[in-house]
């Protein structure tokens, strides 16, 4: 032992030089598996839904089965496959806290899922007005909107870049009436919503996952390789950081440069909880709708990825992904909140977000996951949450492709 301590002694100088050892245990923590690289093609389309997921809910919708049918007639009698909608672009779009002010907020968002629900309107039904009415509102804001500002603005572009994204994906991929204005879509979104993304945000973690989950789709769309591999690389950070494994050791995970150096400054970002248990979010105490947003995201990211070639949901990605679902769906199904969870109370309605990871983990990887399907089959259809969230029963629910 005498002869290996100056071997030891060498060793933790070096450290200590290089500063590992003196960093708190949070920022230890802060490192993730390697990213994800783009493929060296890409599938199209490929932003969340596969053209084999589609062709598989086609024939359910074809043959009445359940629950696809009912899922698609919720779908088409919303207000976003009305082929009467007019879109309402504008050139800046000003989004305060909340929504206050709200100048072409809300109408951008539901442009985008209505772009979306066409979209989807077409392919499963090979009704070319829903395809030329899907062009018709991306092209409309394609030739108008040039800024998002405002504090919510990377929050706001990161809900209505992502519906784009699926929207256009469909449309260019599968309908061969042409689309004379894609070069310029594809330019709206390179040049107005890619660069208001792409570099991330220090807010809660919803907001980078939601500003992550559409720089990835928007880069399938681009086959913007360099794109894709900064947001996924981003993706797997804030992922790691926004759900909570007993693996993290005595602390969550933390993303580089958020100065989350302390324990303190640490239960205060989780929002005072100080116990931390394995699903546990970064954004449970808040409540779980926000909660729903990053849990979604996440889902649709995995499930970007997985169509592209490399599958997330065998990582600590799709781990996390199961934990947290099945510990918020637990307490979201009426489990009584113990004392030390968020002080003995949650704010519940965690939204239409569970389908795409339940079919994933559940269906392909034969989890158990008992809450999360419980809470699913109790809420079937989904729908929409009317910000970046639609209609995932008909397009993920129990689909093997």
């Amino acid at each position: 032992m005498r002869r290996r301590t100056p071997l030891l002694a060498t060793a933790t100088t070096a450290l200590l030089a290089a500063g590992v050892l003196a960093q708190p245990a949070a920022q230890r923590a802060e490192a993730t598996p390697a990213a994800p690289t783009a493929p060296a093609a890409f599938v199209h389309p490929g932003v969340t839904v596969s053209r084999g997921q589609l062709d598989f809910v086609r024939t359910k919708v074809a043959a009445g089965a359940q629950p696809w049918k009912t899922a698609f007639d919720r779908m088409m009698s919303s207000k976003y496959a009305d082929l009467n909608r007019t879109p309402k672009p504008r050139a800046v779009v000003e989004c305060g806290s909340y929504s206050n002010p709200n100048l072409g907020c809300t109408d951008e968002r539901e442009d985008a899922i209505a772009a979306y629900t066409q979209a989807l309107a077409w392919y499963l039904t090979r009704d070319e007005r829903y395809a030329r009415k899907s062009i018709q509102l991306m092209d409309a804001w394609s030739a108008v909107i040039r800024d998002h500002t405002n504090s919510n603005a990377p929050l706001q572009t990161g809900w209505a870049g992502s519906s784009w994204a699926k929207a256009a994906e469909i449309v260019k991929h599968t309908y061969g009436g042409g689309w004379s204005g894609s070069g310029r879509f594809a330019g709206m979104l390179r040049d107005v919503y890619l660069p208001e993304i792409i570099n991330g945000s220090h807010s809660n973690g919803n907001w980078e996952l939601t500003m992550m989950e559409a720089a990835v789709g928007i880069s399938v769309l681009l086959e913007d390789r360099a794109s894709y591999d900064k947001a996924m690389a981003k993706f797997r950070t804030r992922t790691a950081a926004y759900v909570y494994l007993e693996s993290d050791g005595a602390l969550p995970r933390t993303v580089p440069g958020q100065n989350l150096d302390t324990r303190d400054k640490i239960v205060k970002y989780w929002q005072g909880q100080s116990t931390f248990v394995t699903g546990l979010t970064q954004e449970t105490c808040r409540d779980l709708t926000h909660t729903g947003y990053g849990l979604s995201s996440i889902s649709h990211i995995a499930e970007t990825s997985r169509i592209q070639g490399q599958d997330l949901y065998g990582t600590d990605v799709g781990e996390r992904l199961r934990h947290a679902l099945g510990f918020q769906a637990k307490y979201e199904q009426g489990t009584a909140v113990p004392s030390w969870l968020c002080k003995g109370s949650l704010h519940l309605g965690l939204g239409p977000v569970t389908e795409v990871g339940y079919n994933a983990l559940h269906n392909r990887l034969g989890h158990a996951m008992t809450h999360t399907r419980a809470l699913t089959e109790r809420t079937r259809p989904s729908g929409t949450n009317n910000l970046f969230v639609a209609w995932e029963t008909l397009t993920h629910g129990d689909n093997p492709a």
